[in-house]
């Protein structure tokens, strides 16, 4: 480990700001999403408000200034134990400390605090990823020292979280995987292998898991299945329908009170849409697309290979999770059931988010 260089550059300020942006918008657009829901199940308005709050953004802005001050390079002493940890809290979930709802084991409880640990892998995961691909140097560039041991690696980590189940959280760690690989110098050949094994086993876990096979089904024939496995989707198709250009106004949304299911977490992004319009929606998308170019030009323009790799990993799986999310809320793929990155309720994800953001702000110091 080198010594830590004076800073030569202002923090990315544009990038911090749409952080923060983001992050307001996403609390504000939940206290909208959730205050009648929150009512109905709890009597208290402001339920999901104060849990987003206490559980994921006090943790999520320490986690952010202590990513945007502490220097990148020394994560990486940090990288094997971090991800060490992680595995071990991903393996715990299907122990007695796993908590367990509708179906899936995606929760450890450890002393009454509550967390996903295939969130927290999001964070140390590419951190250690992109401490060892940094190190590689060529012999990651080959089959047998490379790209073999990293199939290894990823794909151990992938079924850890494909027996949770969360199907779509392994593609999007897998696919910000490839990127970093692609970024370290992998050949192109590699990484289209990699894809179409991807896609035999997905194919292979979908024909296999009737659920999986229904969201298929589901999206090919969605006007067949209004009131039973397309319900989700339809109504979430009928409230951005609904907003037109302007939408119907903040706080007025009426899909979210009984008809859409999950308004304040996976269906987010629809009652944006109806409460604010296409030309909100439409802000929204420009903003994480301008959060994620920012990100690439920063990770293009950090000095060493780790601060690039660390960047893009992070910054392409902000990018992946929230266009699968808009798309998928949008009927353009298949309903998949991942958060808006900082909009959806979790406090886990939020808080892995905003520390990602503030190691990211942190590189660009050193640009």
């Amino acid at each position: 480990m080198r010594n830590k260089p004076a800073a030569n550059s202002a923090p990315d300020y544009v990038f911090a700001g749409l952080v923060v942006l983001l992050t307001v918008f996403g609390l504000v657009m939940l206290t909208s999403a959730s205050s009648d829901l929150a009512e109905a199940r709890f009597g208290n308005s402001f339920y999901y408000l104060n849990h987003q709050i206490l559980n994921g953004l006090i943790a999520g802005v320490v986690g952010f200034l202590i990513g945007a001050f502490f220097y990148y390079r020394k994560w990486e002493k940090f990288a094997v134990p971090l991800l060490i940890l992680n595995i071990i809290l991903l393996i715990l979930v299907f122990t007695s400390f796993g908590l367990t709802a509708k179906g899936a084991s995606r929760w450890v409880d450890i002393g009454g605090f509550s967390l996903q640990p295939a969130e927290l892998l999001k964070l140390t995961f590419f951190i250690y990823l992109a401490a060892w691909l940094s190190k590689s140097g060529e012999r990651g560039k080959k089959f047998f020292t490379g790209f073999l041991p990293f199939m290894i690696l990823v794909g151990a980590i992938i079924l850890l979280i494909v027996f949770q189940p969360s199907t779509t959280t392994a593609a999007i760690i897998f696919a910000a995987a490839l990127a970093t690989y692609f970024t370290a110098g992998g050949r192109l050949s590699f990484l289209v292998a990699a894809v179409l094994l991807a896609g035999l086993g997905l194919s292979i876990l979908v024909y296999f898991t009737p659920y999986r096979m229904e969201r298929i089904t589901t999206f090919l024939n969605r006007d067949t299945n209004e009131l039973e496995e397309g319900y989700h989707l339809n109504q979430s198709l009928m409230a951005i329908g609904s907003g037109g250009w302007f939408g119907v106004g903040f706080g007025q949304s009426t899909t979210k009170l009984k008809y859409l299911p999950e308004p304040v977490g996976d269906s987010i992004f629809a009652v944006i849409a109806e409460e604010l319009g296409f030309v909100g929606a439409l802000l929204l998308v420009l903003a994480f697309l301008f959060l994620v170019l920012r990100g690439l030009s920063i990770a293009r323009a950090a000095p060493d290979n780790f601060g690039r790799l660390l960047v893009t990993g992070f910054i392409t799986l902000i990018g992946i999770q929230a266009f699968i999310n808009v798309a998928a809320v949008s009927g353009l793929i298949p309903f998949t059931g991942v958060p808006l990155p900082f909009i959806s309720f979790g406090g886990t994800a939020l808080a892995v988010f905003l520390t990602m953001s503030g190691i990211i702000v942190n590189v660009s110091r050193y640009r």
